[in-house]
């Protein structure tokens, strides 16, 4: 972007960037019961993981931890999500000095995906997975080791480590799955919150239901009458039958109807053949904070988190390539915004003071003012 800042695959909250793990599935004895606060019932027990029946390595937010066995690989190997995003894997096969990638497998929450099937004779494993573009830029830390070639949509990378045409580079993390009691082998996407199966499937649909502009927060897996309620208020405001929730697609419909122009709230909607970063700045009368960046992917809509009943709402976005470069249109960039300057900075942030950016270590921005009196507003982004 000329003149500040490029925005980055950031998180528009420090909610959406949690510690990952991956760990072994044991049998669970002892259980309890934990109120969450929000919530006025808790019709969920909770699983306390025992230190001798369960291993789990915790690392830094910044990083993805597993499991290690040290059993030789010779089954299929799949992937299993107990986080609460729907997420994309792709994964990095090194086998006699030769690597290739394959992706993407998409795995809801609480589900598993045969990634590899036969026997396993590579000499490494590696991993890399991303949320979907719906929950804005992904909260999957990615810093793995290993840097090797994907691309945007479903490919196969036979020489991974020397990117051509369409291809990226990006970060893989070498992985170690255990064997199960099926002889097959799995390594297990999850979040600090350490849910299990049924918990990450109703944390999966609490954010969504966040995203979509109804309120089922926190989003802690624990369900209750507010959750409920939010969930049954959103699927009536699509049309949607109560029974398809335990449909397998469940998580596919949501998304779909979570990506559709919404009557509240602000929506973005991306008409472009570009990805697109975001960001969105609300007045409440004492302050002025602006949050970004969220991605929004070509052909899809995204309902930034714009909470309570502020005086005025603003916003600002800007087409970028694939390594978020601003994308130019006769030599200007291509962006929507307006004359408001705010603070941004080039990764994720929220700025609630806003002047002299720049000795900061901010950028300013222009931003533009949406009229929110109608109750909700779709803001188009188009090709000139």
């Amino acid at each position: 972007m000329a003149g500040h800042s490029r925005p980055k695959d950031g998180v528009a909250s420090a909610s959406l960037c949690p510690a990952i793990y991956a760990f072994v599935d044991r049998e669970k004895k002892d259980v309890d019961a934990r109120v969450k606060p929000g919530h006025d019932e808790v019709r969920m027990k909770r699983p306390r993981r025992s230190s001798v029946n369960q291993v789990l390595i915790s690392l830094p937010a910044a990083a993805i931890s597993l499991f290690v066995s040290a059993a030789p690989a010779f089954a299929d190997l799949k992937i299993c999500n107990r986080m609460s995003y729907v997420v994309e894997a792709a994964i990095g096969i090194d086998e006699k000095a030769a690597t290739a990638t394959r992706g993407w497998f998409r795995i809801d929450p609480a589900a598993c995906r045969v990634v590899l099937q036969g026997a396993l004779t590579a000499d490494r494993i590696l991993l890399n997975a991303r949320a979907l573009g719906v929950y804005g830029a992904s909260p999957i830390p990615q810093n793995g080791s290993d840097t090797l070639c994907i691309a945007p949509e479903n490919f196969v990378i036979a020489a991974a480590r020397q990117c051509r045409g369409n291809q990226t580079p990006a970060p893989f993390t070498q992985i170690t799955p255990t064997r199960t009691d099926d002889d097959n082998l799995v390594a297990y996407l999850a979040e600090d919150s350490e849910y299990d199966d049924e918990q990450a499937r109703l944390a999966g649909i609490q954010r969504l239901l966040v995203i979509a502009g109804y309120d089922a927060a926190p989003i802690d897996g624990v369900d209750g009458p507010k959750t409920q309620s939010a969930l049954a208020a959103f699927l009536k405001s699509r049309g949607l039958a109560a029974d398809i929730v335990q449909s397998q697609n469940f998580f596919t419909t949501m998304v779909e109807a979570v990506q559709k122009p919404s009557s509240s709230g602000l929506t973005w909607c991306n008409d472009t053949p570009h990805k697109i970063m975001a960001a969105v700045a609300t007045d409440d009368g004492k302050a002025v904070t602006s949050r970004g960046w969220y991605r929004i992917d070509p052909g899809k809509c995204l309902h930034p988190d714009v909470t309570g009943q502020p005086k005025q709402v603003y916003s600002f976005a800007e087409a970028v390539d694939g390594e978020n470069r601003a994308v130019k249109y006769r030599d200007k960039p291509l962006n929507w915004g307006g004359p408001k300057e705010l603070c941004t900075r080039e990764s994720k942030f929220e700025v609630s003071e806003q002047g002299d950016c720049g000795s900061r270590g901010l950028a300013a921005i222009g931003f533009a003012p949406v009229d929110m009196s109608s109750g909700g507003k779709t803001l188009r982004f188009a090709m000139p």
